[in-house]
């Protein structure tokens, strides 16, 4: 069985929106997760999804 779907990393402003069990990077605002969802989707090779307004997923699809 190959994975081929997964989260590579979660970007939020709020901690305990995210449970801990992949990288987790917590920002000071919006505009600080926007660009380290940015930079971590280019750094990954994966794709940045926006779950809310206090959480980014990157994504291997």
């Amino acid at each position: 069985m190959t994975i081929e779907k997964y989260i590579l990393a979660a970007i939020t402003t709020k901690p305990d929106k995210v449970a801990p069990g992949t990288g987790v990077f917590y920002c000071s605002d919006i505009n600080e997760m926007e660009a380290v969802a940015t930079n971590l989707e280019a750094i990954l090779d994966g794709i940045a999804h926006k779950i809310s307004e206090d959480v980014f997923i990157i994504v291997k699809h």
